[in-house]
């Protein structure tokens, strides 16, 4: 399948495709404990390469999934960024689902990247993609996430909070918040 619609470029970011470079700094930002704080643990090269991979070959045959970001001018590789079918959406109550996620490097964090480039994901979600509603969820104890979820229109779904079907019971991270945008809510905040 082409890219259509890739690359995708924001005022300071390029969303785009995986590139065999990516790999190393993927790897050491899914080795630093304070990216992966939320998730269920870090990641060693072998498995954190075989997730570039994945993620990799399900743009390049579905057309979407989570795209590497560079910053113009910048670093050429800062984390991923996109919208994505979770290969479990049928497990999840609000599944199946198009999401859209993000996972940057500590030293991209603060400038406003993840809002940036979750909101030209958004963008591509309900344009290219033609989408009627997105979600994102994440931890409940993952703030810094929530507030990305809010900054690019996102409405908590508290009735949708659910305990993710890919932990055990009584995991530190098993219960999720659940947030929404519909194609109506971001068209209306495209407008303003």
């Amino acid at each position: 399948m082409s890219h259509a619609g890739l690359p995708i470029e924001t005022e300071r970011l390029i969303l785009r495709p995986w590139r065999e470079s990516d790999f190393a700094p993927f790897a050491a930002l899914n080795a630093d404990p304070a990216v992966m704080e939320f998730f269920p643990d870090t990641l060693g090269r072998a498995d954190s390469d075989a997730l570039a991979l994945r993620v990799k070959e399900r743009i390049e045959t579905e057309g979407l999934g989570f795209f590497a970001v560079e910053v113009k001018g910048g670093p050429d590789f800062i984390g991923m960024v996109g919208p994505s079918v979770p290969h479990y959406g049928a497990e999840l109550p609000c599944g199946p689902c198009t999401e859209v996620g993000w996972r940057l490097s500590r030293a991209a964090w603060g400038k406003g990247y993840a809002s940036e480039a979750a909101s030209a994901s958004l963008d591509f979600a309900f344009g290219t993609l033609g989408r009627d509603e997105v979600v994102s969820f994440t931890a409940v104890q993952n703030e810094r996430s929530q507030a990305v979820m809010r900054r690019i229109g996102m409405t908590r779904d508290e009735n949708g909070d659910f305990d993710h079907p890919l932990l055990p019971e009584g995991h530190r991270l098993l219960r999720h918040v659940l947030y929404r945008i519909s194609r109506t809510a971001w068209a209306d905040l495209r407008s303003r």
